[in-house]
């Protein structure tokens, strides 16, 4: 038989049980860590593996790559949806510091550092070790609120200057110089030689190509 002290025994196990998540998540704070270029996935991916492994999931509760929204204007006209990295070359790690949480992201392969103050060595040459800085909860806020609202970036693989040559319409074949872009717009507008003058023309993106 269970007496009324044991069942409030239990119900107080229960609710310091039930209320450790919480206190963890008000002790996380975000950090930065520098990875190899090109490697935020793949760094994403095996910290989340090591994380089960070294069972520290109570203590490094996110890894993120902030991404914004943007659109790649492709050569026909055509337009693909896809994400930019708000920071190419950083992955955003939550988690509480200590000894064993460093050294699990820390010794994750592609890991460059954690973002933070060096510390100076006393004596001697060569880098000191960089103290972890935590990112400020303005900081923090001000990266997601971009993940989240910002427009579309438009991305097209022309830029001022290219050389270009025109496939369709009433200049098919002429070749000229872009002087400006227009994403936005799907056109550009180049500088083709006519009858021995530069002329600016404007032209929709699927009617030219980029000269290498």
């Amino acid at each position: 038989m269970t007496s009324a002290t044991d069942e409030g025994h239990n119900l107080a196990l229960q609710s310091d049980e039930s209320s450790e998540p919480a206190v963890r998540e008000q002790e996380a704070r975000w950090y930065a860590v520098q990875v190899a270029s090109g490697c935020e996935k793949r760094v994403k991916t095996n910290l989340e593996q090591r994380i089960q492994t070294f069972d520290v999931a109570d203590k490094i509760l996110r890894v993120e790559i902030p991404h914004t929204p943007a659109v790649k204007i492709r050569k026909d006209g055509s337009r693909q949806h896809t994400e930019e990295k708000v920071f190419p070359g950083y992955v955003l790690v939550r988690m509480i510091m200590d000894d064993d949480t460093w050294q699990v992201v820390r010794n994750t392969s592609h890991v460059i550092n954690f973002v933070g103050a060096e510390q100076r060595r006393g004596s001697g040459k060569g880098r000191g070790h960089v103290k972890p800085m935590p990112l400020s909860q303005t900081e923090v806020e001000r990266i997601f609120k971009q993940t989240t609202e910002q427009e579309p970036i438009v991305k097209i693989d022309m830029a001022t200057g290219d050389k270009i040559v025109v496939l369709t319409g009433p200049f098919k074949d002429f070749e000229g110089e872009v002087i400006e872009v227009s994403p936005e717009r799907s056109k550009l507008k180049a500088l083709l030689s006519i009858f021995g003058r530069d002329t600016p023309v404007e032209l929709e993106f699927n009617q030219v190509q980029k000269q290498s």
